[in-house]
C-alpha cells in the first residue's frame, strides 16, 4: 500500500495500464480476469479489516472498493497541469493512549472535512484514513512521550481496486514545547506525485504549526484552491504567517516530470556504485528485495529511486516502500517484491530464502544480509562497466539536479543498447492493425552472446512482457514519439555519425 510513485508514463491498454499505473501491486495468483488492482483491493479490504478486527473482535463486513472522491477541474491555463488540485486531504496524526494503555495512532487534524457523503462513503472514509494512520506510523503502538527526535520525511502509495492511486506524503516530527510529548505526522494525500514539491509544503505546514493548528487552514486552502503546474512551470501562493506577515510562496515543478518523484542521492549515500549495480541487477530479473534501515525517509526514498532505474520499464510487483508492523507477513510473499522494512523489524523479515536483503543502515557489518550469490554476474560485463564509468561523473557533494542528470544518462543506456531494437521486432499486417513482436528474431539480433543470455532472460519478466503489450497496440502513427524512442533514435545517430569516421 505505499510504494514509489511514477507518473506521466503513457497508458497501456486495460489490463496493462491497471498494472503499469499501480505504484502498489500485493501478491497473490494471477488469474486473467481478476488483474492486479483486483488482487491489491482484497489485501487492502483484508488489512483495513484486521485494524477493525484486532479492535473490535470482530469480522468486519468489507466493502469492494476503498476508492476516495477524487477531485478534477478543467485546465484553464496551459501552465496548469489538467485542472488537478495540489491535495485531497492534509491529516495530522498523533498517537494517543487508549484504555488499554498502548498508544495508538489516530487523526486529531483533518482538512477539508467532507460534507455530504452518505452513510456507506462515511465508512469508506473512515476505514480508508485509519488505515492511513498505520502507514504514519508503521511500528505499532510501542510509542511513548520523548524529548527529543529527528524529523523525517516519507512517501507511500494507497491504491484502490479501480486503480485509483492516492500518493501519501508525510513528514513526522516532535512538535513544539516543553518535556516529554509525542511526535506528530503530517500527511497529505493526493493523486500527484512529486516528492519535492511537497516537501517545501510541509516546510510552510511545519512552520505554521509552531504557533498553532488553525494557522494552518488558510494556507492549505489557498494552496487547495491553486492548480498545480505543469512541468517546469510555478505556482504562486499568497499566504500569512505571524512575524513575517504576508509572503508569496513559489512553488516549482520540475521538467522532468518522470524523475520529480526521486531523490537519487539517499541511495548513493547508502550504497556503493557496485553495490547500486548488484541491486539494479536483481530488480531488472524482478526478485524478492527486502530494504532494511532505521529512517522510514531512507526506505521510501531508496525504493522510489530504484524502481527509477528501471525507466522505460515499470515494476509490476508487489512494492511497499514502508512495511506496517501489521503488514511484516508479505515478506514471505513467493513472488516479486520490493519492500522496505525498518531495523526493529529486521528479524521478522530475514528469515526468508532466495532473496535479496539490502542493509541501508550506517555502521553495518555487511550491506547484503541475504543475497542469490549472482547479482553481480547478472549484468553483461561490459555494459557494467560502461554505467560504472558513467557513474564516476558524480561525487560525495554532487546536487540533486547533478544526479538528476548523470544517473539517467547512466543506465538508460544499458536498455539502448540490450532491447533497443525492440521496435524492428514488431510486425504489423497493416497501418492501423495491432502489431506482433517477433521475439526470437528479436534475440537472435543481438550480437553480442553475453548481451544475448541477458536478453533472454529479461525478455521473460514482466516489466519487459507489459512493455512490449503497450508497444504492439500503439498506433503506428505513435511509433518513435516517446521518450525511450527518441533515446534511441539520438543512440544511433552517435553511431553512424561514429562509424563514418571511421
Amino acid at each position: 500500500m505505499n510504494g514509489v510513485t511514477l507518473s506521466n508514463v503513457k497508458r497501456r491498454g486495460t489490463k496493462a495500464n491497471a498494472r503499469k499505473h499501480l505504484s502498489v501491486f500485493l501478491p497473490g495468483e494471477e488469474q486473467p480476469d481478476m488483474g492486479t488492482m483486483k488482487r491489491f483491493s482484497t489485501l487492502f479490504s483484508s488489512f483495513r479489516g484486521k485494524i477493525n478486527k484486532d479492535r473490535t473482535g470482530k469480522e468486519p463486513d468489507l466493502p469492494a472498493s476503498t476508492e476516495l472522491s477524487s477531485i478534477e477541474e478543467k485546465a484553464k491555463e496551459q501552465r496548469y497541469a489538467s485542472g488537478q488540485f495540489f491535495f485531497e486531504y492534509l491529516v495530522v496524526v498523533r498517537p494517543k493512549k487508549t484504555k488499554d494503555g498502548i498508544y495508538e495512532p489516530q487523526i486529531i487534524y483533518q482538512f477539508p472535512k467532507k460534507d455530504g457523503m452518505v452513510r456507506f462513503q462515511k465508512e469508506e472514509e473512515e476505514k480508508t484514513l485509519k488505515a492511513l494512520t498505520l502507514f504514519c506510523f508503521p511500528e505499532g503502538v510501542n510509542w511513548a512521550p520523548l524529548t527529543e527526535y529527528s524529523s523525517e520525511t516519507f512517501s507511500f502509495v494507497l491504491t484502490d481496486v479501480d486503480g485509483t492511486r492516492k500518493n501519501g506524503y508525510c513528514r513526522r516530527l516532535l512538535p513544539d514545547g516543553k518535556g516529554a510529548r509525542l511526535p506528530e505526522a503530517y500527511c497529505i494525500i493526493s493523486n500527484l506525485a512529486c516528492f519535492g514539491l511537497f516537501s517545501k509544503i510541509f516546510d510552510e505546514v511545519e512552520q505554521r504549526r509552531k504557533f498553532s493548528m488553525a494557522m494552518i487552514y488558510p494556507f492549505m486552502q489557498s494552496l487547495r484552491e491553486s492548480a498545480f503546474p505543469a512541468p517546469g512551470h510555478t505556482v504562486n501562493i499568497k499566504s500569512f504567517i505571524p512575524e513575517r506577515g504576508t509572503e508569496i510562496i513559489s512553488l516549482t515543478r520540475p521538467t522532468d516530470s518522470w524523475l520529480e518523484h526521486v531523490d537519487f542521492r539517499t541511495l548513493f549515500k547508502c550504497l556503493s556504485d557496485e553495490e547500486v549495480l548488484q541491486v539494479f541487477a536483481a530488480t531488472v530479473l524482478e526478485r524478492r528485495i527486502i530494504f532494511i534501515a532505521d529512517e522510514l525517509g531512507t526506505l521510501s526514498q531508496v525504493i522510489h529511486a530504484v524502481a527509477v532505474l528501471l525507466y522505460p520499464f515499470i515494476w509490476q510487483h508487489t512494492l511497499i516502500s514502508i512495511v506496517p508492523e501489521i503488514l511484516i507477513d508479505v515478506v514471505m510473499a513467493p513472488t516479486p517484491y520490493l519492500l522496505g522494512v525498518q531495523k526493529s523489524l529486521a528479524d521478522q523479515a530475514t528469515d526468508q530464502t532466495e532473496l535479496l536483503v539490502v542493509d541501508l543502515s550506517e555502521g553495518r557489518k555487511e550491506t547484503f544480509i541475504k543475497c542469490m550469490g549472482d547479482e553481480d554476474t547478472i549484468l553483461p560485463h561490459k555494459l557494467k562497466d560502461e554505467i560504472k564509468q558513467a557513474l564516476s561523473a558524480k561525487n560525495e557533494n554532487s546536487s540533486l539536479e547533478e544526479l538528476n542528470r548523470v544517473v539517467p544518462e547512466a543506465f538508460l543506456p544499458f536498455f539502448i543498447k540490450t532491447v533497443g531494437h525492440y521496435s524492428k521486432y514488431i510486425v504489423r499486417n497493416g497501418k492501423d492493425q495491432r502489431g506482433e513482436f517477433k521475439r526470437i528474431n528479436f534475440c537472435k539480433a543481438i550480437e553480442s552472446k553475453s548481451t544475448r543470455r541477458f536478453v533472454k532472460t529479461f525478455v521473460q519478466t514482466q516489466m519487459f512482457d507489459l512493455f512490449i503489450q503497450e508497444m504492439e497496440q500503439r498506433p503506428a502513427s505513435q511509433d518513435g514519439t516517446g521518450l525511450f524512442d527518441k533515446k534511441i533514435a539520438e543512440y544511433q545517430k552517435r553511431m553512424k555519425e561514429k562509424a563514418k569516421k571511421i
